[in-house]
């Protein structure tokens, strides 16, 4: 299980991708890739539509099996794993989707309880753990709604409470805010930074390098299906203060201010 005990300060890579490749038709939708993750770390991987950024997270949840290299994530290693185990790493690791993928007839408690459920907890420690999940991502008092009747934010809080409710070492984001208005994107990264400060490592795909740029935190350039650049960047300060300070907050007032009819840059739309 994805889960180790790490002192303070102390560092150690949780998951590694190493000369990964993977072709697609005739070309490649990954070259090469290499980069690890430390526990804790908080890494934006950056890219256009189409540069490979699903397919690595495919690779890394073991969805799909490169064509050469390999990817270690914990104790797993996809060159050494077999397919009956696959379902097992996936309930051991949290994995967020673009477009949430929740149970329809299910409701939130439902839905976070099973991912529970399926990783062999009982029913007890379930109901006694949902209480604090459920009130971290805020949505304890709808805890009896069922998808169709929340937001696409709170639709994706409850993907992102399922993802975390096993305690997971590592959260892989897939576009989680790729769908939502600029608004609630600054509550969900809000949210994923507050699971990060918690020491769980998150590695957060996106296209939008605006977006990231003002946090600080490591990004991965990818292009083409290559990294092109990886570049350690510390944070200093108050992560909250920082999402204040950035594109996201900027964005977020333009979207509640602007008129019926206008687009986002104040243009009169048709």
């Amino acid at each position: 299980m994805l889960v180790y005990e790490i002192m303070p300060g102390e560092k150690r890579i949780i998951a590694g991708v190493y000369h990964l490749s993977k072709v697609l038709g005739r070309h490649f939708a990954l070259q090469d890739i290499n980069f690890q993750l430390a526990n804790g770390e908080f890494v934006f991987l950056v890219g256009p539509s189409g540069a490979g950024k699903s397919t690595l997270l495919r690779m890394m949840y073991m969805d799909d099996i490169p064509d050469s290299g390999q990817v270690i994530m914990g104790a797993h290693v996809s060159t050494m794993m077999k397919r009956r185990n696959i379902p097992r790493l996936r309930r051991r690791i949290g994995i967020v989707f673009q477009d949430f993928r929740l149970i329809e007839d299910r409701n939130v408690f439902e839905n976070v309880a099973l991912a529970m459920k399926v990783a062999g907890i009982g029913i007890t420690e379930i109901k006694h753990e949902m209480t604090n999940i459920l009130t971290r991502v805020g949505l304890y008092h709808k805890r009896y709604e069922f998808p169709g009747a929340l937001s696409g934010g709170e639709q994706q809080r409850v993907a992102i409470a399922r993802a975390v409710a096993n305690k997971p070492a590592v959260l892989l984001a897939d576009e989680p805010t790729g769908n939502l208005d600029p608004m609630v994107t600054r509550g969900i990264l809000e949210l994923l930074f507050k699971i990060n400060s918690g020491g769980t490592a998150v590695l957060m795909a996106t296209h939008d390098v605006e977006l990231v740029k003002s946090f600080g935190q490591r990004i991965i350039y990818l292009q083409d299906g290559k990294i092109v650049k990886d570049k350690e960047m510390l944070f200093r300060g108050n992560l909250r203060e920082s999402i204040s300070n950035s594109r996201v907050d900027h964005r977020a007032k333009k979207f509640t201010e602007h008129s019926i009819g206008e687009d986002y840059d104040g243009k009169r739309g048709r």
